[in-house]
C-alpha cells in the first residue's frame, strides 16, 4: 500500500491542530476519516506518529521527522500544480522585513525556493522588531513583511496568517510533570519558568496567563531560544514555546520533551503583512502567491 496525498494532508492538519476533532473541522470531514487516515499512514510507515492522550495528539520523534517531509511533499505538489505562478519571467527587487523568530525558524527554506522560482528577483531581507517593521511598511521603506501576525494590531496594516504553530510545554526528560496524565497552568505555575522575551514572547505569554488565576514563576528572562533550550534540557526550568522553534535536543545533546497543557494555549501565527491600500507590484504579488500556494491559502487579491 502506498501513501496518499490525502493521508499526508490529514496528518499535517492533525499535527498543527493537536486534536483530531479540530483537524476534522478545518478539513470539513468526519473525525473517523482523519483517524483512519492516520492509522493507515502509521501502518504503512511502520512507526507511531502521535502519542494519544485525553489532551490531544502529540507528535512523537518520528512524527516530527515525518512532519518535515510532509511539508516538503505538499510544497512540491503545490509548486508542480501552479507552474503558471512560479515562473522565472519576473525580475526586479523586493524589500522584505521580518522578525527574529521568523528569520531564524521560518524563512530560510522558503527564501531558497523563492530564489529558485524567481532567479531574477532580488530579495532584500531586513530583520527588525514588530514596531520598526510596521513603521517601515507605513513609510514604504519595506514592500512586505513576514512576522507573527497576532502581535500586529495597527489598523493601517493588513495581515494574512499562513500557518499556526501549536505552543507546548517544554520539560527535561526526567521532569515529574511527564508522569501526570494532565498538566494545567496551575501545575505549571509551581515550577521554575524560563521566559523567552524575543518577538514579544513574554507579552504574548502573559496574555493567556492573565485569563487564569495563576502566573508563571519566572526565574529568568532571556531573548535566546537556545538558552531556553539548554536550561530546560538541563532541568533548570520549564517553558511554553511553539512547535516551530522546538528542537528535541539541546546544544549539549540533551533531550527535550513536550507536553500538551490541558488549558487552552493559543498557537503562534506566522504570516504576511503589508500597508493597507498599497498597490501590489508584480514582485509583491509573486511573493504572496508563493506563500499562499505553499500553505494552501485560498483567494487572490
Amino acid at each position: 500500500m502506498s501513501i496518499s496525498l490525502k493521508q499526508i494532508k490529514y496528518f499535517v492538519s492533525t499535527a498543527e491542530c493537536g486534536q483530531i476533532s479540530q483537524a476534522a473541522i478545518e478539513l470539513s470531514i468526519s473525525q473517523s476519516a482523519v483517524t483512519t487516515a492516520i492509522k493507515d499512514l502509521e501502518r504503512i510507515i511502520g512507526v507511531s506518529l502521535f502519542n494519544r492522550s485525553q489532551q490531544g495528539m502529540e507528535l512523537t520523534t518520528a512524527g516530527r521527522q515525518f512532519l518535515f517531509h510532509a511539508y516538503e511533499i505538499l510544497e512540491k505538489v503545490s509548486e508542480a500544480t501552479n507552474l503558471n505562478i512560479l515562473t522565472d519571467d519576473l525580475e526586479g527587487s523586493l524589500s522584505v522585513a521580518a522578525t527574529y523568530t521568523v528569520i531564524g525558524y521560518f524563512l530560510p527554506s522558503h527564501l531558497n525556493k523563492i530564489r529558485r522560482a524567481f532567479p531574477r528577483l532580488a530579495v532584500q531581507l531586513f530583520e527588525h522588531n514588530r514596531e520598526t517593521i510596521e513603521e517601515g511598511l507605513l513609510s514604504n521603506r519595506y514592500d512586505i513583511a513576514v512576522l507573527l501576525t497576532a502581535n500586529t494590531m495597527n489598523p493601517a496594516i493588513v495581515t494574512e496568517t499562513l500557518m499556526s504553530s501549536s505552543r507546548r510545554l517544554w520539560v527535561s526528560t526526567k521532569h515529574p510533570l511527564l508522569e501526570r496524565e494532565s498538566v494545567s497552568l496551575k501545575e505549571i505555575s509551581k515550577e521554575p519558568y524560563i521566559m523567552l522575551t524575543v518577538d514579544e514572547a513574554a507579552h504574548t505569554s502573559l496574555k493567556y496567563w492573565s485569563t487564569t488565576a495563576y502566573q508563571p514563576s519566572v526565574t529568568l528572562r532571556t531573548s535566546s531560544v537556545e538558552a531556553v533550550r539548554s536550561l530546560v534540557a538541563n532541568d533548570q526550568g520549564i517553558a511554553i514555546l511553539s512547535d516551530m522553534v522546538h528542537r528535541p535536543w539541546s546544544l549539549e545533546g540533551k533531550k527535550i520533551e513536550t507536553i500538551v497543557p490541558s488549558d487552552h494555549i493559543p498557537p503562534m501565527d506566522v504570516g504576511l503583512a503589508w500597508r493597507k491600500g498599497v498597490q501590489f507590484t508584480p514582485a509583491m504579488e509573486a511573493f504572496r502567491s508563493y506563500f499562499r500556494n505553499a500553505y494552501h491559502i485560498p483567494g487572490s487579491r
